[in-house]
C-alpha cells in the first residue's frame, strides 16, 4: 500500500502544490501543507482504502490543515481572516486543479511566480522543478550536473526569498511574462527530459512528467502565441515524445534511437511537432536554441530508417547550436553527430576534449559516447572499460544494465 500511495503522491503533488500556492500565496507553506496531506494519506489509506479521487482527497486534507494552521496563529489580522474565507470557499472539483482564466493553469501560473526576477536564474529553475515536477533534490542536481547540497541550498533560499519579497500569486504583466519566459522554457524542457529519460529509479520513462510538460507547453503557446521559442520548444517535445512507445522493450529495457522500430513512432505527435517548428520558423525563430534542437529531432522523424538519417545536416545544426548556446552537453551531442557524419575518429576527437570538463565528471553519457566511438574504431578493450565506467556512473537501473551488457559484448572475443 505504501508504494501505491507514494506513486500517487509522485503524480499528484505538483498539481496539489500549485493549487495550494494559489490559495495560501506562499510557496513554502504550500509545500508543507501538501506534505502534511501525504502523511495523512499514509496514515488513513492503508485501513480505509485509496479513495476514488486521491487528488481531491489530498486537496481537501491540505485545505483543512491550512485553515487549522492559520487559526492557531496568535493574532488573526484581516488579511488572514480573508485568506481563511477564501480557502473555505474554494470547491474541490474532480481533479481539483481548476483552470484559471488568467493563465490557464495553476501549475503554469506557479511556474511564472517561481521564475520571479527576485530569484537567480538557477534558483528559479531548481525551485520550479522541485515544486511542479515533484523531482527530488538529487534528481535536480543530476539534471544540472551539480552537487546535491548546492541544489538543496538554492531551493531553501528561493522559497525564503519569495516569502520575504511578498511576491503576489497573480498573472504577471505581458512585459514580465516575456522577461521570465526563458526560465519557464528551461523548466519545461528539464521537466520533459526527466520524463523522457529518467535520471534515476527503475524505469526508463516517467510518462506523467512528459504529459505535464506537453500540456503546460501547449497552454503557454496559447498565452504567448507570437513567441517563436515557445513553438520551438513545443516542436522539440512533441517530436521526441513521438518515440516513447519505441523507446522501451517488452521487459522495460531502453532501446537506443538507431535500434528503434520507427513504425511505432506516433505520427500524430510528429505532425504536430513539425507544424510547431514551421510556426517557429515563420516567426523568425529558426536559429533559436529550441528550434534548432527541434530541427535536429525533425531530421530523425523524417528518416524512414536509421540509415536514411541526414547526419551531415544534424552535425551542421549542432554546430549552429554550439555557437548560440554553447555547453558541454551540446558539445557531447555534437561529437555523436560528427562521428556519424564524418567518422568515429572525428567524433572521438571532440569527445576526448571533454574528458577534463568538471561538470561532466559524473555524467555517464560522456564515457558511454566515448565507448561507442572507440568500439567503432575497433578499440574493443578500451570501449568495454568505458562502458563499465558509464554503468558505474548511471543512476537509472535500466541504463546501468544496458551499459553493462554493452561492456560485456565489447569484451567478447566474438
Amino acid at each position: 500500500m505504501q508504494g501505491d500511495v507514494e506513486a500517487i503522491w509522485r503524480i499528484e503533488s505538483p498539481k496539489l502544490i500549485a493549487a495550494l500556492a494559489r490559495l495560501v500565496r506562499d510557496v513554502g507553506r504550500a509545500e508543507e501543507l501538501a506534505q502534511d496531506a501525504f502523511v495523512a494519506a499514509l496514515s488513513q489509506w492503508p485501513s480505509e482504502g485509496i479513495p476514488r479521487n486521491p487528488g481531491a482527497w489530498l486537496m481537501t486534507a491540505a485545505k483543512r490543515r491550512a485553515v487549522d494552521l492559520i487559526r492557531r496563529e496568535r493574532t488573526l489580522d484581516r488579511k488572514n481572516e480573508e485568506l481563511v474565507r477564501a480557502i473555505e470557499a474554494q470547491d474541490v472539483p474532480d481533479g481539483y486543479a481548476a483552470v484559471d482564466e488568467g493563465i490557464g493553469d495553476d501549475m503554469l501560473r506557479l511556474m511564472f511566480v517561481a521564475c520571479h526576477p527576485v530569484l537567480s536564474r538557477e534558483a528559479r529553475v531548481a525551485l520550479t522543478l522541485r515544486l511542479l515536477a515533484g523531482l527530488t533534490t538529487a534528481e535536480i542536481a543530476r539534471a544540472f550536473l551539480l552537487p546535491e547540497a548546492t541544489v538543496a541550498q538554492r531551493i531553501v533560499r528561493a522559497k525564503r526569498s519569495l516569502a520575504e519579497a511578498r511576491v503576489p500569486f497573480e498573472l504577471p504583466s505581458s512585459t514580465e511574462l516575456r522577461d521570465r519566459l526563458a526560465s519557464v522554457l528551461e523548466v519545461l524542457y528539464l521537466l520533459f527530459n526527466e520524463g523522457y529519460a529518467a535520471t534515476a529509479g527503475d524505469d526508463v520513462l516517467r510518462p506523467d512528467l512528459v504529459e505535464d510538460a506537453l500540456r503546460l507547453g501547449r497552454v503557454l503557446a496559447e498565452l504567448m502565441p507570437a513567441e517563436a521559442e515557445v513553438h520551438g520548444l513545443i516542436a522539440l517535445m512533441e517530436i521526441q515524445a513521438s518515440r516513447m512507445r519505441a523507446r522501451v522493450g517488452k521487459n522495460g529495457e531502453p532501446i537506443l534511437l538507431l535500434d528503434q522500430d520507427r513504425t511505432r513512432w506516433n505520427q500524430l505527435l510528429i505532425h504536430r511537432g513539425l507544424r510547431a517548428l514551421e510556426r517557429a520558423e515563420r516567426l523568425g525563430g529558426a536559429l533559436g536554441p529550441y528550434a534548432l534542437q527541434a530541427a535536429i529531432a525533425a531530421c530523425h522523424a523524417r528518416a524512414a530508417t536509421a540509415a536514411e538519417t541526414d547526419w551531415q545536416r544534424i552535425a551542421a545544426l549542432y554546430d549552429a547550436l554550439a555557437e548560440i548556446a554553447p555547453s558541454p552537453v551540446v558539445e557531447l551531442n555534437r561529437a555523436v553527430a560528427v562521428g556519424m557524419a564524418f567518422g568515429p575518429r572525428a567524433g572521438l576527437e571532440i569527445a576526448d576534449a571533454l574528458v577534463d570538463e568538471p561538470s561532466l565528471k559524473t555524467y555517464h553519457l560522456l564515457p558511454a559516447v566515448r565507448a561507442d566511438l572507440l568500439l567503432k574504431l575497433g578499440r574493443k578493450d578500451e570501449a568495454s572499460a568505458e562502458f563499465e565506467r558509464a554503468a558505474a556512473l548511471a543512476l537509472n537501473v535500466r541504463d546501468r544494465a544496458l551499459l553493462r551488457n554493452r561492456a560485456a559484448a565489447a569484451a567478447s572475443p566474438l
